[in-house]
């Protein structure tokens, strides 16, 4: 895996701002895109995708070592195809000009919204899902009307071989512009001025970039991760809680950002989740790391990471549950989910987003006691509640706080086309996603219109008349 690393096509740094200049000075030829036009691009992509999807799938195996083809058309097709759809139907009502109130002090006067492409946008793609996420934002961007370039993950190249050769198909240099290289390249990327620039990856990432955007003062959307709760409630049967909560955990091995990065249940029940877990894991891969359908960890790196913290787990006191035996192939970077108990908050399971297919389980006496945990942590980017109770559940929608919550169900809340995605405080900025995403990548430009006549003249120097005394009289109250 490494020499495929070695072998990633490298931009030359230097020449991301002549990348840049060309996309602009393309987007100030033509400023404002036709519905037409805008539908016309998405459908290509679309077109352009269903072509390309076993290909994609396979490079996407490639890059993994494994990686079952549902999982990329679940995670990675699947969602753009029905995001363009959705875009596709509604692009026309989005655009158009919305009117507003101008208010009695404004009249007679007309106003209204506009909602013009911010120019050319900046899209930051991670490794986990390099095809969503790098052709999501892209979507949301096109229907807006924009130009972007895209910085994709180093450490997908087989999958970036396969992407460029789909954009290429739909999209000149002119349009969109892909960029390729290491964590300097990226770096050289974040600086650049783009009118706006979505990045996807973790926290301490994501504020290197905010850093890297500020002098140049670029608008952002930040797309970061955290620590993801599962709070199983008293009234909620284990089995179905295990049911709902685990595809959200073993879909790409856990590698997802709203994951459920750990499990908080009533003390007493570990060892039934437990035991619930592993016969609902085993009966989806019943042949365990040798499972089709189960995926590995993404690189040598990220797999020494996760063992390692395993490991730290363990010397610390912590008792290790995996799913099956064996639990991993380390040749083949294979590791099955690993439930954890007892495990000291100084590990780095406890301090860390995990990201991979370790969980561990957190007790609690009390929902006051659950509520308070979750409370006193960086608010996530998820949050998953199993519970059949309404009234719990309209209480824990209400006090807690997430980028985006499921009930009984974990992950699918990501997939719903008409809601907005995206973090709180840590756990990210900004948004998009749907409609949002149409916003996020347009300048709301509000527009007040008058004719021959004007009551602007009204409040004209020299102050005090009778009529602008009237007039304060008026409105101040």
């Amino acid at each position: 895996m490494e020499a495929i690393q070695r072998q990633v096509p490298h931009t030359d740094k230097f020449a991301l701002p002549d990348r840049l200049l060309h996309l602009r000075q393309a987007y100030q030829e033509d400023p404002m895109p036709s519905l037409s036009e805008r539908r016309a691009q998405l459908q290509r992509l679309k077109h352009a995708l269903l072509a390309h999807k076993q290909g994609l799938c396979d490079a996407l195996a490639q890059d993994y070592g494994q990686r079952s083809d549902y999982d990329s058309l679940i995670a990675d097709i699947l969602p753009c195809v029905m995001q363009i759809n959705y875009t596709h139907k509604r692009l026309g009502r989005w655009m158009k000009p919305q009117r507003r109130h101008a208010g009695l002090l404004l009249a007679p006067a007309r106003v209204e919204v506009h909602y013009q492409p911010l120019g050319v946008v900046g899209i930051m793609v991670p490794w986990n899902f390099p095809v969503m996420l790098s052709l999501g934002p892209l979507i949301s961007a096109i229907a807006a009307g924009n130009r972007a370039m895209i910085k994709l993950s180093e450490f997908t190249p087989h999958t970036n071989a396969a992407l460029q050769t789909l954009l290429a198909e739909v999209f000149d240099e002119r349009q969109v512009c892909v960029i390729e290289g290491d964590a300097e390249v990226a770096a050289a990327f974040s600086t650049l001025p783009f009118d706006h620039l979505l990045f996807t990856g973790s926290t301490a990432v994501g504020k290197q970039v905010m850093a890297a955007a500020a002098p140049q003062l670029t608008p952002l959307t930040l797309e970061l991760g955290g620590k993801s709760p599962c709070l199983i409630a008293p009234d909620m049967p284990l089995a179905l809680a295990v049911e709902r909560m685990i595809f959200g955990k073993s879909l790409n091995a856990g590698q997802i950002c709203v994951a459920p990065d750990y499990v908080l249940l009533p003390r007493g029940q570990e060892q039934a989740f437990i035991e619930a877990y592993r016969r609902h894991f085993n009966r989806l891969y019943p042949k365990g790391v040798a499972s089709p359908d189960y995926g590995a960890i993404i690189n040598e790196r990220q797999y020494q990471r996760l063992t390692g913290w395993l490991a730290e787990a363990e010397q610390a006191g912590a008792q290790l549950h995996p799913c099956a035996s064996p639990a991993r192939d380390d040749g083949t970077r294979r590791l099955l989910p690993h439930l954890l108990t007892e495990v000291p908050e100084h590990c780095q399971l406890m301090q860390q987003e995990i990201f991979g297919p370790l969980l561990p389980l957190v007790p609690y006496d009390d929902l006051e006691q659950a509520l308070a945990y979750i409370a006193a942590r960086p608010r996530p980017l998820a949050l998953y509640l199993m519970s059949l109770d309404p009234a719990l559940q309209a209480r824990v929608t209400r006090e807690t706080h997430a980028g985006g919550m499921a009930i009984n169900e974990s992950l699918f809340q990501v997939a719903a086309d008409d809601a907005p995605f995206g973090g709180i405080g840590p756990s990210g900025m900004g948004h998009y996603h749907g409609h949002e995403g149409f916003l996020t990548f347009s300048k709301a430009k509000t527009v007040l219109s008058r004719g021959k006549f004007s009551t602007g003249s009204l409040v004209y120097p020299p102050y005090r008349r009778w009529y602008q005394r009237l007039m304060m009289a008026l409105f101040l109250r």
